[in-house]
């Protein structure tokens, strides 16, 4: 016994020194030069540009009944009056109901690059809005409107960039294609139709650019300096309905359990069996990015992944939900739907649910895990909207780290790094036909910034959006 004691503690020991050697070595890796074009951009151009696209009110909805079409016509129209140049020099095609794609000829088609947004929006409650949500108002340099932050900001930018560059009689070294979607927000069609149409000519992009992340702080522990996050793979996500059917009758002589308290019982089976930890690749990276910036003590976690996954789940599990949602399933309970009133049994019940689905995890797996769970043949299962995570882009290719030094360039304080994107983006179909899809929106935006995205009072500082144009304007040299 004394030996098996010795034993352990010199194991211990050991595993303590080989992670605080791991740990001390655990630092910044060096980076490439990053270079910055000065450009004289038209500040005022750019903000009055953006302002006419809020005030488009391009509203995309489930129910198409309710899409004003022709505010969607207006939106291209006002494309061709502000950016005449590049309605001249690269070529349009209308792709399904909403889709804008642009063509914009190189010097050679054997890289092509697609630059992504989309210019659908949300609903606004202008109630709770401080200004009006669809006119565009420029005050104390900022544009208000919906959509400013989410992503007619990041359109305006690529179509700022292509114009500036054409007037400048610039042609790029590959073709370069703009895709504009008009029905993101709703999970459309669009998107896919125009990777089908990519597909179907052989093109396959060297890089794809979309939303993402952006520049934020305070998003890591022990990391001060602001943090680049380019997304490289996003999450999957299903919606599911669980239902049940019943004669219904009068509440005065019901069964020993209502369909409703059935359905109930699974909801908290659903709540007490929450799903696995995991570490997706992007997780690992930006792990491995983010921790060598982070104090010691931090970094003899993140330098031992190996050792200390342990500890990390338990880390997830009671940090924030931002924390647990990397590196778990998430499952959220939106819907209940049963009797409109009080004295009747419901003939039928239901409720629904929201995952993001994370590494091994498929709209499959999901589904038979609940049937698993619940254990009640009678609550019928169906998946409204699914779709699989994505594959991880490469991190360690010559867009990569083109990318990086645009961004250092445009940004020099900050620290790129990878991350996985929680929601869902239009990008995600374009992993069918390229290995580099990035997902990342190139401005500085605080916390109270990034909650105006589907909330009240979005607006956008005219200084952020001009540095947004800097960013393409400097890419496309590159590309």
């Amino acid at each position: 016994m004394a030996y098996v004691i010795v034993f352990v503690l010199a194991l211990i020991v050991l595993l303590v020194i080989i992670s605080i050697i791991r740990a001390a070595r655990f630092r910044p890796l060096p980076e490439a030069a990053a270079d910055r074009r000065e450009l004289e951009l038209d500040r005022e151009k750019i903000a009055g540009d953006l302002a006419e696209m809020l005030r488009c009110r391009t509203v995309s909805d489930m129910d198409e009944s309710k899409i004003d079409t022709g505010e969607f016509e207006r939106f291209g129209k006002l494309l061709q009056e502000r950016f005449p140049h590049v309605h001249r020099h690269c070529g349009l095609e209308r792709i399904g109901k909403t889709g804008l794609l642009y063509c914009w000829k190189g010097e050679s088609s054997s890289k092509p690059t697609v630059l992504m947004a989309h210019y659908d929006v949300v609903p606004a409650d202008e109630k709770g809005w401080v200004k009006p949500a669809f006119e565009g108002i420029i005050e104390n340099g900022e544009i208000w409107g919906r959509g400013a932050l989410d992503t007619k900001s990041t359109l305006c930018g690529i179509m700022e960039a292509v114009e500036y560059l054409i007037k400048q009689g610039f042609v790029p070294k590959n073709d370069i294609w703009l895709s504009f979607s008009g029905d993101e927000e709703i999970y459309g069609e669009t998107c896919p139709a125009i990777v089908s149409e990519l597909e179907r000519r052989g093109i396959k992009p060297a890089m794809v650019l979309d939303e993402g992340g952006a520049i934020v702080e305070k998003v890591f522990p022990g990391v001060d300096r602001p943090c680049a996050l380019i997304g490289t793979a996003e999450k999957g996500v299903a919606n599911v309905t669980f239902s049940m059917e019943s004669q219904g009758g009068h509440s005065s002589t019901p069964p020993r359990h209502t369909i409703a308290g059935r359905l109930a019982r699974a909801m908290v089976e659903i709540e007490r069996h929450p799903f696995g930890f995991q570490l997706a690749k992007p997780v690992q990276e930006m792990f491995d990015t983010m921790g060598r910036h982070s104090g010691f003590a931090l970094r003899i976690v993140f330098a031992n992944l190996w050792l200390f996954k342990p500890v990390l789940n338990l880390v997830s599990r009671i940090s924030g939900n931002e924390m647990y949602a990397l590196m778990h399933t998430t499952c959220a309970i939106t819907r209940m739907e049963g009797s409109q009133a009080f004295n009747v049994l419901p003939p039928k019940a239901s409720f629904g649910a929201n995952l993001r689905l994370l590494g091994s995890d498929t709209v499959d797996s999901v589904k038979e895990r609940f049937r698993r769970i619940i254990n009640d043949d009678d609550i019928r299962i169906d998946v409204v909207l699914g779709m699989n995570p994505t594959k991880s882009s490469d991190t360690d290719c010559e867009e990569w780290h083109k990318l990086k030094r645009i961004i250092k360039g445009i940004w020099p304080d900050v620290i790129v790094s990878p991350y996985l994107m929680l929601g869902c983006s239009d990008s995600r179909h374009f992993c069918r036909i390229s290995d580099n899809v990035f997902r990342f929106s190139p401005m500085a935006l605080s916390k109270e910034q990034r909650d105006m995205i589907h909330g009240h009072n979005e607006r956008i500082p005219v200084e952020t959006l001009v540095k947004t144009v800097e960013f393409y304007v400097n890419l496309i040299y590159e590309l």
